[in-house]
């Protein structure tokens, strides 16, 4: 028996992981999809043209790495709900909009008429009652100073090349974001009150969070 089983998680059911770099929402998309026998639906880097670009360019390639990720976490999307559910993702469509497109667009590294432009092609395709939300989504929080070690540890070049200034900013946003959203049950989950690599049975923990919001998204339906 599996933890879906065993939780009487439903196995149409899907569940986004998300949180600022460094959270290890990877990791932890893996072991619960390992865990419910779900599919997972990882975040894909290494086809974007613009994420580099980005990087060493905030204000030229910011509306244009936005406009990429909306396209292909909407297709993405519609695809887990088309194939049935039973998924697991790695990062979800709200994020960017609430905190990366909106974190240039305060800062000036993204102009407001390309803001506003993003912003309307965001709600029309993703704040309808015919886009499918996910069942549960799980922040993944933790203190700042073990979020900038795993961003050091990992050691992605154009990671460790952005100033820390833009790390600190962003998981602050986070912070003002989660706090303030409502599109579907939130899990917060911190990133210390369980080990994966040393104890890969806390995942159950997890699990059985995940259960007790679907039921109440269950009870709240009825």
């Amino acid at each position: 028996m599996n933890l879906a089983q065993k939780y009487n998680i439903p196995l149409d059911a899907v569940i986004t992981v998300a949180g600022t770099v460094g959270a290890g929402k990877s990791t932890l998309t893996s072991a619960l999809a390992e865990a419910l026998n779900f599919r997972t639906s990882m975040e894909k880097v290494d086809n974007n043209p613009y994420l580099d670009k980005f990087y060493k360019d905030f204000e030229r390639w910011s509306f244009h790495l936005q406009i990429f990720f909306l396209a292909e976490r909407f297709k993405e999307q519609k695809r887990m709900f088309e194939y049935g559910g039973g998924f697991v993702q790695d990062r979800s469509i709200y994020e960017d909009t609430g905190i990366f497109a909106k974190m240039h667009a305060d800062k000036g590294t993204m102009s407001k008429m390309d803001y506003d432009t993003y912003t309307r092609l965001f709600e029309a395709m993703v704040m309808t009652p015919y886009f499918p939300h996910p069942d549960v989504l799980i922040h993944l929080e933790g203190p700042l100073e073990d979020i900038l070690e795993r961003i050091k540890h990992r050691g992605r070049q154009m990671e460790q090349d952005t100033p820390v200034d833009y790390w600190i900013e962003m998981y602050e946003r986070y912070e003002q974001w989660i706090s303030n959203f409502n599109i579907c049950p939130v899990l917060r989950v911190n990133i210390n009150d369980y080990d994966l690599i040393q104890d890969p049975s806390s995942i159950e923990q997890i699990v059985a969070k995940i259960a007790q919001k679907i039921e109440t998204k269950r009870e709240v339906r009825l």
